[in-house]
Formats: C-alpha cells, sequence, structure tokens
C-alpha cells in the first residue's frame, strides 16, 4: 500500500500567517532592541525542526541565517563606538540598512511563494 504524501504536505492559512508574522518580528527587530528578532528566531529554529515544506524551510534558514549574520557583524563592528561614535553609527546603520533588506526581499519572495 503507497502512502501519497501530497494529503499530509498541505499548508494551512495559519502556516502562512505565521511566517508573515515572523518576517514582521524580523523586520521590526531594530524598534525592539533585538528582543522581537530572539523571539522570531527561536520560533524558527522551532516550526523548521517540524517543517517538511521545502519553500518554508528555506525561509526559516534565510531568516535564521540573516539574524546570525547580523548579529556577528554587529559584534565586529562594536571596537568603533568605543574609539569613536560617528563611525560606529555609520556601520550599525549600513548593518541595520543590510537587515532590513534581507528582510523585505525575504518576505515579499515569500509572499510571491518564490525561495529566498
Amino acid at each position: 500500500m503507497e502512502t501519497n504524501l501530497a494529503e499530509f504536505d498541505s499548508k494551512t492559512s495559519g502556516d502562512r500567517t505565521v511566517m508573515h508574522v515572523l518576517y514582521g518580528l524580523h523586520t521590526l527587530a531594530w524598534f525592539s532592541g533585538g528582543v522581537f528578532a530572539v523571539i522570531a528566531l527561536i520560533i524558527n529554529y522551532l516550526r523548521r525542526a517540524d517543517e517538511a515544506d521545502t519553500l518554508y524551510i528555506a525561509h526559516h534558514n534565510y531568516m535564521i541565517a540573516t539574524f546570525w549574520w547580523t548579529l556577528l557583524w554587529l559584534v565586529v563592528l562594536s571596537p568603533l563606538w568605543l574609539l569613536f561614535i560617528f563611525p560606529g553609527a555609520v556601520a550599525y546603520g549600513i548593518v541595520w540598512l543590510w537587515y532590513l533588506y534581507r528582510c523585505i526581499k525575504g518576505w515579499l519572495r515569500f509572499n510571491d511563494e518564490r525561495l529566498p
């Protein structure tokens, strides 16, 4: 007896809503001092573990990678704040723009049901 896996792999509107909320939390993270991003990151890891859909897994991975790369760049650039305030602000501004770009790009591609 064969099992039709397509019956088990159907996504609901609730699944899409969760992804939109996660992208929203990541996008608004800077306004919460990063708290929203940490909450979204935890949910990304939890949801990705039980995910079977390639599109959803790719977007979870994309958000997770965006978070960790951003954190890495913030740590690497943090000495600029100790030495010079203006270069530190510029560097963090560039990282913020990159993070915002990644979140919006991923969100739009998810909305179009495309891989990030």
